[in-house]
């Protein structure tokens, strides 16, 4: 029994990238598809698997990452299944790569406008916390009806004193549709915006297919006086870099009880310090 060329059948990845096309003619909106069964658990990143099979072609360079990392256990089993069934190249290097499937990150690289971006999606509806109601929501994203979404970070501002929501913050994309962005930092809300390459998310699941086309518009959510904040990380080092100012994670040394921070995304790490090394080797 021979295998399909990316696992899917054929008429399969054509309707998925009907609606792919749809959602990045529309920016930001929701468009239902019909999720496919994959060898893996709904919830583990089927509906960016199932993008990236769709599209993906044979002179593609892939790149699969999973929360910064090329080597997580998600990265290499969903890499390891495209590259299967599909024979393509794969890179760690973010601007080699023609196809990147992510989650909960965009790389640290700037994309360009050859490349493609999936993110993994698990709640594509912003407006879900405020109303259970899909055909509600529906109706609210029609009216440009986003009210619910400010009063949910109005009440995190009267509780705290400021916005909570570290990831999956909300934007409005193309000054239209409320989206959620997967859950990527805030860090990374800004990179979307007027962005060279083209992002698609996929919400297996949840059966939707959302787009941010190049170009575009992103804002995330604000009021005028509690204005829209990434992460801070002028003033951390990154402990085998010396990167500072790209997103990090904290770590505490198990040793020495110390708090330290590397930088998350680890190919761009492991580049800047390919380059510092090539650097001095010519001194």
């Amino acid at each position: 029994m021979s295998q399909n060329f990316a696992f899917l059948d054929e008429h399969s990845k054509k309707e998925i990238r009907r609606k792919t096309l749809k959602a990045i003619a529309i920016p930001g909106y929701q468009v239902p598809f019909a999720s496919r069964e994959l060898p893996i658990a709904r919830g583990w990143g089927t509906g960016g698997l199932q993008l990236t099979l769709s599209l993906v072609g044979r002179e593609d360079i892939l790149k699969v990452i999973d929360q910064g990392s090329d080597e997580s256990v998600n990265a290499v089993n969903i890499r390891n299944l495209i590259q299967s069934t599909t024979g393509v190249k794969e890179t760690i290097h973010t601007s080699e790569a023609s196809l990147i499937q992510s989650r909960h990150r965009i790389p640290e690289v700037p994309l360009k406008p050859f490349q493609i971006l999936v993110l993994q999606v698990p709640m594509p509806e912003p407006l879900r916390t405020v109303e259970v109601s899909e055909r509600k929501t529906k109706m609210l994203h029609g009216d440009k009806e986003y009210s619910g979404a400010f009063i949910k970070l109005f009440e995190q501002i009267m509780k705290y004193g400021h916005i909570t929501d570290d990831a999956d913050y909300p934007v409005m994309v193309n000054d239209r549709y409320v989206m959620a962005p997967s859950p990527i930092p805030r860090f990374d809300n800004p990179k979307m915006n007027y962005n060279e390459g083209l992002i698609l998310l996929g919400a297996g699941r949840e059966k939707k297919i959302h787009a941010v086309p190049p170009y575009t518009k992103v804002e995330s959510l604000a009021f005028e006086d509690y204005p829209f904040e990434v992460e801070q990380f002028e003033d951390k080092v990154c402990r085998k870099s010396g990167l500072t100012g790209v997103y990090m994670d904290e770590l505490q040394d198990e040793k020495t009880g110390e708090t330290y921070y590397l930088t998350n995304d680890t190919s761009y790490m492991l580049e800047k310090l390919n380059e510092e090394a090539v650097n001095n080797a010519g001194k």
